[in-house]
């Protein structure tokens, strides 16, 4: 009978938002079977229950399966089989356009988890039509920018008392075509879901960087990602007429989420980025960036406007 011995993230604890399907899914399963304990966050509390329970049980079959295989190999063919591995996936339903959902999140986490090593800010999405959310923000730019800014600065202190320690935000290759309108940052005088959507993305990235100046010497280190065209649920909500003509046509070329998921799960996980910090990735390399996300102005003034968004004091 062969052990199963302890994946590579083993006694690592991750949060992952947007953990109940697509790219947030596969990432949490991929970090679960590297031997991590997982949170997942998702808006509904029953199905973020249920898609942590299938999470795990499936990360516990992809560790015992590797297990077996290892064994196999090594004992040249003869008889073997592994032990059924564990994992642990924890859920955290939120629903992350509401800032005091955030805030309550955060707490939940910090009163389980002791430590927290890779934070997985990965909850995003795309919006046709404007929309207010609870606190009178711009949906868009609620989920995709405030809700991991908040709540990063939320844990901060974790991730700097549990270091070495991972930050990793989940951008888009639409950061390219984004700007930052300074003068309206809510979209209230001139909405476009897809102007909204890349400004979120390429904010995502100025975030990111201004994190990592800050943080460094902490050991904490905040990169990002491009994860590629990725067959999700991207836009199911509220879609736009071009995406309803784009995606059947662009699906025959769109990556599965687990293989979506891959450069996340690198970022958290691989030694060959300790101490990488502050950089922008796309299938696993750097990757260039929007010229304006190098503005270091601009992005010292965009964390202040985020920060009185959310209500935080900008330090």
């Amino acid at each position: 009978m062969a052990e199963n011995t302890p994946g590579p993230m083993a006694g690592k604890t991750v949060l992952v938002t947007g953990g109940t399907g697509g790219i947030g899914r596969a990432t949490a399963l991929g970090l679960a079977a590297l031997g991590a304990r997982v949170g997942i966050t998702g808006r509904d509390a029953r199905r973020t229950a249920s898609a942590a329970a299938a999470i795990a049980s499936e990360a516990a079959a992809a560790s015992a399966g590797a297990a077996g295989r290892t064994a196999s190999a090594a004992t040249e063919g003869t008889a073997s089989a592994g032990t059924v591995g564990t994992a642990s996936v924890d859920a955290f339903p939120a629903d992350m356009s509401s800032q005091a959902e955030v805030r309550r999140l955060a707490t939940a986490v910090l009163e389980a988890y002791p430590r927290l090593d890779v934070l997985v800010n990965n909850v995003g999405g795309f919006w046709a039509t404007r929309h207010a959310t609870a606190d009178g923000l711009e949906h868009t730019y609620a989920v995709n920018v405030l809700a991991p800014f908040l709540l990063t600065e939320l844990l901060l202190d974790r991730l700097k008392a549990s270091a070495p320690a991972r930050i990793v935000t989940v951008s888009s290759g639409a950061q390219r075509m984004g700007r930052i309108a300074f003068d309206d940052l809510q979209g209230q005088r001139d909405y476009s879901g897809q102007t909204a959507y890349n400004q979120s993305k390429l904010a995502d990235i100025l975030f990111t960087f201004e994190l990592a100046r800050r943080l460094k010497g902490t050991g904490v280190t905040a990169n990002t990602l491009h994860p590629g065209l990725v067959r999700t649920s991207f836009a199911a909500e509220d879609s736009s007429t071009a995406w309803k003509v784009m995606i059947p046509l662009l699906k025959p070329f769109m990556k599965s989420p687990a293989r979506g998921a891959e450069t996340s799960i690198y970022l958290a996980s691989s030694p060959e980025v300790d101490g990488v910090s502050g950089v922008y990735f796309s299938g696993r390399k750097p990757a260039t960036v929007n010229p304006i996300a190098n503005d270091t102005s601009a992005a010292t003034r965009l964390w202040a406007a985020n920060a009185q968004l959310v209500g935080l004091t900008d330090p």
